[in-house]
């Protein structure tokens, strides 16, 4: 089966890469004025705990880390960050998780949304694997009725009908956008530029901007990207260039490692998970200069208890983690005039085609 995006908005652009997916469709972003405040937005991966090179099992129920999800909470609190959660069958299935996250969108402090890992929601019609791993890989029919399933578990759950979605793996597919709109959703945070995972069946958005676009039949719903980009002197040539150097041989000789020392091309996502607070920082400000003015970062919930990815395995790292998350929030407000807003917000603010919205701590 095809692997490939969802037509999300009128350009015509096509691109691939090698054995890549074929008729890729790459969004037109739409733009805030420049003088517009930038705004932040946080999604949280609210998903079971699993090991991540261990592929994808069916048993992998755990959501133990919910219990730990107010750490990350406290931290956007003062910001006035409404968080939005992204909740995957098993945490919507586990009366106690679910009722956790309910509570937080009760009290106006978070937002709701649908997380699709394929492997561990029903209906189980498909062969678990890598491949499909991608909820877009899936035939259309058992993607809409996974979605319809866990939409109906998140709402029973917590209280709240999703509006919002994002696909496991990032990998929506050629049908994910006709599902979601006939389901009800208006928001989708799937895309992660500038990463490619045409190498394992999904998607490849090296080419898309991380900056919000409209798709869909009537171009009425929201894409929001995370934010991510390649930043360094080589432009155009970034991703063929990144590619090369992560590949064993280059990899082996710290190829990636010497490109961003020198400045000449890195990889860079807004996340606490395997980033410092430059890093961020660099990619805000790099973003900043062409004109982004919407910054969605992005982390695991699991990340938020000991030991359950790896990039947090124990107490001090759990500290520095959240440390990086509010001296970035403090930074992107005090430093760089940021403001923060909801998905419902901001889709009226670039309908509106931008002004001073969005709250400043």
């Amino acid at each position: 089966m095809s692997a490939g995006v969802m037509a999300a908005q009128a350009s015509t652009a096509s691109f691939t890469d090698g054995g890549a997916p074929q008729g890729i469709a790459v969004p037109a972003p739409v733009r805030l004025p420049t003088d517009q405040p930038p705004l932040l937005l946080v999604l949280v991966d609210a998903e079971e705990e699993f090991d991540w090179s261990a592929g994808f099992h069916r048993a992998n129920t755990g959501v133990s880390a919910i219990d730990a999800i107010e750490r990350g909470q406290d931290v956007f609190d003062p910001f006035g960050i409404k968080p939005i959660y992204v909740v995957d069958y098993p945490v919507a299935a586990a009366p106690a998780a679910a009722a956790r996250i309910g509570a937080l969108a009760r009290d106006d402090r978070a937002e709701i949304g649908a997380h699709q890992h394929p492997w561990v929601c029903p209906p189980h019609d498909e062969q678990v694997g890598d491949q499909l791993s991608f909820p877009g890989n899936l035939p259309a029919e058992l993607e809409a009725a996974k979605l319809d399933r866990l939409t109906q578990a998140i709402e029973a759950g917590t209280g709240v009908r999703p509006r919002i979605y994002q696909a496991g793996r990032y990998g929506i597919g050629p049908n994910t956008a006709r599902i979601l709109a006939d389901q009800g959703y208006t928001v989708d945070c799937s895309a992660s530029p500038p990463f490619d995972y045409a190498p394992e069946g999904g998607p490849d958005y090296s080419a898309w901007a991380p900056e919000p676009y409209w798709f869909g039949a009537r171009r009425d719903m929201l894409g929001l990207p995370c934010t991510g980009a390649y930043v360094g002197t080589a432009g155009g040539r970034s991703h063929g260039l990144h590619a090369w150097a992560t590949r064993p041989g280059p990899r082996r000789l710290r190829a990636p490692g010497i490109l961003a020392r020198l400045g000449v091309v890195e990889r860079l996502r807004l996340s606490p998970e395997g980033f410092a607070l430059g890093d961020m920082q660099r990619l805000t400000d790099v973003l900043l200069a062409r004109g982004v003015r919407v910054f969605l970062m992005s982390y695991h919930a699991p990340s938020l208890k000991p030991g359950c990815t790896e990039y947090v395995r124990d107490a001090d790292e759990l500290a520095a983690f959240l440390q990086r998350m509010r001296d970035y929030c403090r930074w992107f407000f005090e430093q760089r005039g940021g403001g923060t807003t909801t998905t419902e917000g901001l889709a009226t603010l670039l309908a509106a085609g931008g002004a001073a919205g969005g709250t400043a701590a």
